[in-house]
């Protein structure tokens, strides 16, 4: 069983005041992420997904999984939505070493702006934000590595809500239901494109989609 709250805490938004953990809106807009991809099959159903109810969100993607295919990386590219960093090797930032943490996702970022200049649709603004977002694999970051990214322009997103997707334990209702249950007008949501989360996330995704759509959102990428 994990401590992990499905919703984060007003306390810790505010002792990691420096993350960004949602986007205070007084329109009704919801951040949907997509962490560990990109996944063959997988992330280009979440692109048809998403395209269905004109969306948009942000991929935090694995650089090691851009080198084995940048065709589905240019594929989210091309739809229009953000790009951030999510290491190069999805390693936890507890275990590792502040100096080598940082080289891995320096790794990520070469091979994020490799692939840029090949995609004519990427303007001089997306090129900015793509530079800019990093989430921390696990949510594992020590102050030490997140002041020096910080220090470096990356900012830091966090999360408002968890659909908890990834759980052996979690059934897709239950992944479902954490979403429509805990998100609000600014919600950052975290979902992964991966393997281990797809069946629950291709049941939960959906259906987000609709229910929010129904009630008036729209879905955004982070833009900063």
């Amino acid at each position: 069983m994990t401590l992990t709250p499905i919703k984060t805490p007003l306390a810790a938004k505010k002792i990691f005041s420096n993350y960004i953990w949602d986007i205070p809106s007084t329109d009704k807009t919801i951040y949907l992420t997509f962490d560990d991809g990109p996944t063959p099959k997988i992330t280009n159903w979440v692109l048809d997904t998403l395209k269905e109810y004109n969306a948009k969100a942000t991929f935090f993607c694995i650089g090691n999984n851009i080198k084995k295919y940048p065709d589905i990386f240019q594929n989210i590219l091309d739809d229009g939505h953000s790009i951030g960093n999510h290491t190069h090797n999805h390693v936890k930032g507890w275990k590792t070493k502040t100096k080598d943490y940082l080289r891995n996702i320096e790794e990520a970022q070469r091979v994020i702006n490799g692939e840029i200049p090949n995609n004519n649709f990427v303007t001089d603004h997306h090129h900015s934000l793509i530079a800019n977002l990093f989430r921390p694999p696990y949510g594992q970051i020590t102050p030490k590595q997140g002041k020096k990214l910080i220090a470096l322009g990356y900012k830091i997103i966090m999360w408002d809500v968890l659909s908890f997707d990834w759980g052996e334990n979690v059934s897709k209702e239950t992944c479902l239901d954490n979403v429509t249950s805990k998100a609000t007008s600014g919600s950052i949501i975290v979902f992964h494109d991966s393997v281990k989360a797809s069946k629950n996330m291709q049941y939960a995704l959906p259906k987000v989609l609709e229910f929010f759509s129904k009630k008036g959102y729209t879905f955004e990428a982070i833009n900063y």
